[in-house]
């Protein structure tokens, strides 16, 4: 890997954490638990919420469990990461992604026993459960890993724009 390439994964990866532990910080010095600040009517809210399990509260109050999952696949992501050859930049952008959403979930769960969220979205009348900067780097990392994975099985043949 170059070392350009390793100064921009880097800074990805510093970046998002610190996104994402400023928005949390600023939400919950803004915010009472449960207060809801509407910005698109019907559609997306910045409410603040504790969160003690995973997504849609499953595994809710199950720290050690959380703490022993988060310390495995941070372990596999960074192996992932260092066996890596001739990987391309989605691949290794969508490691860092993910690498930067287990983080900035971990840094909550240790520090407060709880994960705090704040991005609400009604989607076509679900209301869909509230997320995170780190939940979306998580996300979007492994979708990345997803599309080039899709990408080089086809021979390049799909194309990505």
């Amino acid at each position: 890997m170059k070392k350009q390439t390793k100064i921009l994964l880097a800074s990805i990866l510093a970046i998002t954490l610190i996104i994402d532990q400023v928005t949390k910080y600023i939400v919950t010095a803004s915010l009472r638990l449960g207060e809801a600040i509407e910005i698109i009517p019907s559609f997306f809210q910045i409410r603040y919420v504790q969160n003690t399990g995973a997504a849609w509260s499953i595994f809710e109050g199950k720290m050690t469990f959380f703490y022993i999952v988060t310390v495995v696949a941070l372990v596999l992501l960074i192996l992932f990461l260092r066996n890596m050859k001739n990987a391309s930049l989605i691949a290794y952008t969508g490691i860092i992604l993910a690498i930067s959403g287990t983080i900035g979930n971990f840094i909550d769960r240790l520090t407060l026993q709880y994960v705090r969220d704040f991005l609400d979205f009604t989607i076509f009348g679900y209301d869909f459960p509230v997320f995170n900067v780190a939940d979306m780097c998580l996300v979007i990392g492994i979708g990345l890993i997803v599309l080039d994975e899709l990408r080089t099985s086809f021979g390049g043949k799909l194309n990505v724009r």
